[in-house]
């Protein structure tokens, strides 16, 4: 099993290259508007953004920034197949232009946007974000009337194109189920509130012109990954930025499209394929891991489980897990065009940690016999 893994470096508003109906999700994280240290990414793409808050017009100045955004909308509903989702993490901004201080509400003018397409909108995912802020107070402090909450949490919005996807022939479904996730996970993933995801450093190398980049944690991209696609399907991101969507669609056994204007985006890029094989497996087996200390508690509070994984030999709550497969990574190559290429194994190998051993005997076996 191979992956295909492309980048290209343009506007995001450019995906000219990508076949209308050939993308199976899309998932990003853009530039906010009105935070100010990307003022100058859409001021460089409209001269009227840095005109507008030189004026102290924030309000134009949004409007302009969305406006650049809404191209990017477009072109994500162009290339979705029908059926597939879009996931947009994005954040509210506060900010004090021409002497007046407000919200900018970047989460409710991009739904609309989608809406406007014709986007689906779903129950969207609140991400609250860890702060490192020694106190809770912004404005006037402890006196009424004028201090205004922190923004301490982001939003994930779900928006599908067209009715829901349907897996019709026998070779799909099996995929499916080969894709499925494990019974606790289900009940994490799919709440509204993510509260066990830590905020990503995004600080970069020096060589990299932008300091700042809009990336999100990997998890929350391997998590929307899986949740909103199977294996072979085809991710974009149009703001590719340090690749972290791009290296969780390698770990989750996807293909991945990338776009990013900024060239220099590269050194983070090309390090990360190189380490991308290590760090995949070592994630899946933590995987593993996890499912293994939620059953053994199970077993323990509730009795033995009803179904097994058929290629792990563990207990799983459900009938859906008994097929889940999780592909490991052999290698990564990198091809002559810039893109790069990954091979999976095809079969249920040896996940075990060759340091721990771990993952070695199933669980309900061990915890029977000591009953």
């Amino acid at each position: 099993m191979k992956t295909t893994h492309a980048i290209f470096y343009r506007d995001a508003s450019n995906l000219q290259d990508i076949p209308s109906e050939s993308v199976d999700l899309a998932i990003t994280s853009p530039p906010y508007p009105m935070i100010s240290m990307w003022d100058r990414v859409f001021g460089n793409q409209n001269w009227a953004i840095q005109e507008a808050l030189q004026a102290g017009d924030g309000m134009r100045a949004y409007e302009w920034m969305h406006a650049i955004l809404d191209s990017v909308w477009d072109e994500v509903f162009r290339v979705l197949k029908p059926g597939r989702f879009a996931c947009i993490n994005i954040g509210d901004a506060t900010r004090k232009i021409g002497g007046d201080f407000c919200l900018y509400p970047n989460h409710a003018r991009i739904l609309n946007a989608l809406l406007d397409i014709g986007f689906s909108a779903l129950p969207d995912i609140l991400w609250r974000k860890q702060t490192n802020a020694p106190n809770k107070f912004m404005g006037s402090g402890m006196l009424p009337a004028g201090a205004y909450v922190t923004l301490e949490h982001e939003y994930i919005l779900i928006a599908r194109k067209g009715p829901k996807r349907e897996f019709k022939t026998e070779a799909e479904k099996q995929n499916r189920r080969e894709s499925a996730l494990f019974w606790e996970e289900r009940n994490i993933w799919y709440s509204d509130i993510w509260l066990d995801i830590q905020g990503t450093c995004q600080k970069l190398s020096d060589g990299v012109s932008r300091l700042r980049s809009a990336a999100f944690p990997y998890e929350l991209a391997y998590r929307l990954i899986n949740m909103y696609s199977v294996k072979s399907d085809v991710i974009l991101d149009p703001f590719l930025g340090t690749g972290t969507a791009m290296a969780a669609a390698m770990a989750s056994a996807r293909n991945s499209i990338g776009i990013e204007i900024d060239r220099s985006f590269q050194h983070a890029i090309r390090p990360l394929a190189r380490r991308i094989v290590d760090f995949s497996n070592h994630y899946l087996r933590d995987r593993l891991n996890r499912h293994v200390a939620f059953v053994e508690n199970r077993i323990q509070t509730s009795g033995p489980l009803k179904y097994t994984n058929e290629h792990y030999g563990y207990p799983v709550v459900t009938r859906q897990e008994q097929h889940i497969l999780f592909n490991g990574l052999e290698d990564v190559r990198e091809k002559e065009d810039g893109s790069f290429e990954v091979v999976y194994s095809e079969t249920p190998q040896d996940m075990a940690d060759p340091e721990t051993e771990n993952l070695k005997t199933p669980p309900q076996l061990d915890l029977l016999n000591a009953r």
